[in-house]
This record gives structure tokens, C-alpha cells and sequence, in this order.
């Protein structure tokens, strides 16, 4: 079944992490599913920032979320919403359903609700509230009260949810949760359902951990039908958690697991998108694609039932085909930002305009963004180039002094491809050998590494003037 044929018009998703730590991996998925379903359809893409618990959201928490989101690209439409910000408009909605017989006020003492969890435990019953307040109106004077839903206790109701297929629970499961407390905050559960309607949101894409919230909120959200009407069902997709290549779900003993964690190890934003587009939804056989693949193809349809392995040698070769492809002035930016999350120094201007020319050279085989730097060791370091100790090996005597000599051979050469390989191919010849000897030698003085692009890449990227100093200074 589609999952737009039954509401027409404009389809709306959102993205509501709770700014208690980093944007995990697995919502950072959850964020890329809603945003390409929400462009593939035209829609509008939201975040919402669920800060009702004050006790643990914090302002880093919150920066973590938005710089992951920007670092991805996940561009939302308007400004982010604040959850916490809007309780005067949730505390409304409860005091329309009391008002309207659809919660009711609830005077047990905390002492009470803990006898009676207690009472339950020891029975092995499911720890609920009992409604013992559902029916009541002898209300005490002056004392503290809750305002409760007032669920509905006959019959069932099935979700059609559009990954997991139908799914139907008991209403005689499901309690009379708060909606409102004592103090006037509203709870998560009521927060959710009024932010969703008042915010247009069609489509709630969701982890599958979020499934028995759906039928504690659809009471609310028919509820309010009933009261004002225009208040739909939304579409609900709860889509599986990540596991790790073990099976079990991911968490720190698989490796990383905050977004901006994955920007400051390397990965470039492209080809994480790729790969967190795949873990739990196909095109096909398709494993590479563009963003403008990606918004063409997805769908609600596509996303498999069962939990997706995170597997960091499928993201790796994803990144390394990103790298590839990606444009030379946008991969140079992006290096900078790698930079700065993992907390190194910035190349300077003339530093990234040196790599920005050799991509040409660096990109291909680069799986990460340090792989690609390594590489371009060459352009990023200064005179007098220190050799590490592999290529410490090829600059012996022997090797100083064919430089030597090779040095004043390139002085007048033109400087192209074409000229440089008949010079030094030349050379090696009048000394009874072959360019490989050469090799060695020359990757130690013009990058002081024993693995490096090709010779003449380096030599051409470097120019002339600055080729030949370098020489001069291994022979030396």
C-alpha cells in the first residue's frame, strides 16, 4: 500500500531527537529517512528539538543535534522547534479533553501509585495505573491533582504501519497516562501528539522502539477529532533499529555512535548519507548513489522489516567512491571541516589551494578523509621535507648523489607529463637501469613518504621551482 494514497495534499515529516546527548548514528538515519521521504514527495521537512525533560536536555546536546543535521545536510524547512517552549499550548489541549470528558482529574498521592506498583510487582501483574480516580468526583478541596487520559478499555485497535504491517493491541493493555501534571508541564506523550497536529505532520517515520507509543497517542489524537475535528491519523513507519555485524544493537562497543564522531574520523557527508540510506532500505541492487538518486528513489515501500547491520568496512568503500567523484573546490571545504571536528589545525590558504590542485591525484583508492591527506602529505608539508623512516631507507649515499646529479638534468626541461617521463626515463638509462630505481628515492625528497602518488603527479603539482629545491636538499 502506498503510503501517501490516503492523505492528499502536502506530505509533512519531522525529526524529534531529545537533546539528552549526541545525534546518535540511528537517528541520524531516522532524520535522513524523514527528510528523503519528505523531498521525494514534495513535502516539508521539520525538526523538533523534545526539551521537555529539563532535568537532562542540555545546550551542548542541542548544539550536537544541529551541527550533525548541518554536517549531513539534512536542511530543514522553517525555524527548529522547541518543544518545551510550547507547553502554555499543550497544557490547552489537556484542559480541552478534561473539559470534554476525555481525561479526568486524578488525585492519588505518590505514596499511593508506589503502594500499588509495589502491590502489583509482587502479584507479577503488569504495573499500571488502576483508573481508581477515573470515575470519581469528589474531588478534594485544595489538593494536588494530574489530569489523565481517559483511554478507552473495550475492543482493540490495529495500526496499519507501513513497515511493520498491522499491528493490533488491546485497549485493556494500555492505561490512563498523565497528560498533565500536578505542576501544569505537560508529559512527553501528550507534548508529541499536540506538536505533530499543530505542526501539519503526516507521517510519523520512527524507530520501531517508538510503536507501543503509537497507541497510547492515537486516543489523544481521536479524541481531539471528536472535540474540534481535523485532527487526523497520521501514516506511522516505524522502521527497525541499527545492530551491529554481531547481531546486537548498536551501541559504543561497535565503535562510534554520534554522527558529528563519523565527520571528525573522516567520512565525508555524501557518502554517509549513501550508507545510512542503505542500512534498512534498498533501490534494487543499487549500493552507490547520488543525493538526487536517493530523493528520486526512496520510499516508504523500500525499508525492510528486519534491523539493519552496521558494517564500517561497507561504509568505508561507500566513502571511498564519494571521495572519487566528488568536486575538487567542495572536497577542500569539507577537509576543513573534518579539521575542526577532530580538533586539528586548519590548512592554510595556500596549503588547501595546493591540495584543491592535486585532487586530481589524491582522490582515487582515498576511503576517508585522512587517507586522502596522507596522500597529499607532499603538497601540505614545507621545506626541508623530513623523510619518515621507511622512505629514510631510499636516501641512502648512493641515492644522494644520482639526485645530484638527476637535478641539474630538469633544469631546462619543459614541464609536462610527456617531457618529465622521457627526461627521467632517459636518465635512468644513461645510468644502466630503470625509472623504478629512480622511484624510491625521488618519493622520499619530494614528500619524505615511501607510498605517494605517481612521481610525475607530485612533480607536476609541486612546479618546477619547488621540485627541483627539494632535490637539491636531499642530495645535499
Amino acid at each position: 500500500m502506498s503510503a501517501t494514497q490516503d492523505l492528499p495534499g502536502k506530505v509533512v515529516t519531522r525529526f524529534a531527537p531529545s537533546p539528552t546527548g549526541f545525534l546518535h548514528i540511528g537517528g541520524a538515519r531516522t532524520a535522513l529517512f524523514n527528510w528523503l521521504f519528505a523531498r521525494h514527495h514534495g513535502g516539508e521537512f521539520h525538526l523538533r528539538i523534545e526539551d521537555t525533560d529539563r532535568a537532562r536536555s542540555t545546550e551542548p546536546a542541542i548544539a550536537a543535534i544541529l551541527d550533525g543535521m548541518t554536517w549531513l545536510n539534512l536542511n530543514w524547512d522553517g525555524e527548529v522547534v522547541y518543544q518545551f517552549s510550547r507547553a502554555a499550548r499543550h497544557a490547552e489541549v489537556a484542559h480541552a479533553l478534561l473539559a470534554a470528558g476525555h481525561a479526568y482529574r486524578c488525585y492519588a498521592t505518590p505514596e499511593e501509585l508506589t503502594a500499588l506498583r509495589e502491590e502489583q510487582r509482587a502479584a507479577r501483574q503488569p504495573m499500571r495505573y488502576d483508573g481508581r480516580w477515573r470515575d470519581r468526583t469528589d474531588w478534594p478541596n485544595d489538593a494536588d491533582y494530574v489530569i489523565r487520559l481517559k483511554a478507552p478499555r473495550e475492543g482493540s485497535v490495529t495500526i496499519d504501519d507501513q513497515v511493520q504491517g498491522p499491528v493490533t493491541v488491546n485497549n485493556a493493555e494500555l492505561d490512563d497516562f498523565v497528560l498533565l501534571r500536578s505542576d501544569g508541564t505537560p508529559t512527553y506523550m501528550l507534548a508529541v501528539v499536540v506538536d505533530d497536529h499543530d505542526m501539519g505532520v503526516t507521517h510519523v517515520i520512527r524507530g520501531d522502539d517508538h510503536l507501543n507509543n503509537a497507541f497510547r497517542q492515537l486516543p489523544i489524537i481521536r479524541a481531539m477529532n471528536e472535540i474540534e475535528g481535523n485532527w487526523p491519523d497520521p501514516v506511522y513507519a516505524h522502521i527497525p533499529l541499527i545492530h551491529g555485524s554481531d547481531g546486537k544493537k548498536l551501541s559504543k562497543r561497535h565503535g562510534a555512535l554520534g554522527a558529528q564522531e563519523y565527520q571528525g574520523m573522516g567520512y565525508p557527508a555524501a557518502g554517509m548519507r549513501n550508507y545510512l540510506a542503505r542500512l534498512g532500505w534498498s533501490h534494487g541492487d543499487d549500493e552507490f548513489f547520488s543525493d538526487a538518486q536517493a530523493k528520486e528513489w526512496f520510499d516508504i515501500d523500500g525499508i525492510r522489516k528486519s534491523p539493519a547491520q552496521f558494517d564500517l568496512k561497507k561504509l568505508e568503500n561507500i566513502c571511498g567512491q564519494h571521495i572519487a567523484i566528488a568536486d575538487d573546490a567542495a572536497l577542500r571545504h569539507e577537509i576543513q571541516g573534518y579539521l575542526g571536528a577532530a580538533g586539528l589545525p586548519l590548512l592554510t590558504e595556500a596549503q588547501a589551494e595546493g591540495l584543491e590542485r592535486a585532487m586530481y591525484c589524491l582522490k582515487e583508492r582515498a576511503k576517508t578523509l585522512p587517507e586522502l591527506l596522507e596522500k597529499g602529505h607532499f603538497i601540505l608539508v614545507d621545506r626541508p621535507v623530513e623523510p619518515d623512516e621507511k622512505a629514510l631507507k631510499n636516501l641512502d649515499t648512493v641515492s644522494r648523489g644520482i639526485l645530484g646529479e638527476l637535478t641539474p638534468h630538469l633544469q631546462d626541461v619543459s614541464w609536462d607529463r610527456e617531457t618529465l617521463e622521457e627526461a627521467l626515463n632517459g636518465f635512468a638509462a644513461a645510468k644502466e637501469t630503470k625509472f623504478g630505481a629512480l622511484a624510491g628515492p625521488l618519493r622520499a625528497a619530494l614528500s619524505g613518504r615511501a607510498a605517494t602518488p605517481s612521481v610525475y603527479d607530485m612533480m607536476l603539482v609541486l612546479g618546477r621551482d619547488e621540485t627541483l629545491a627539494r632535490l637539491k636538499d636531499a642530495a645535499a
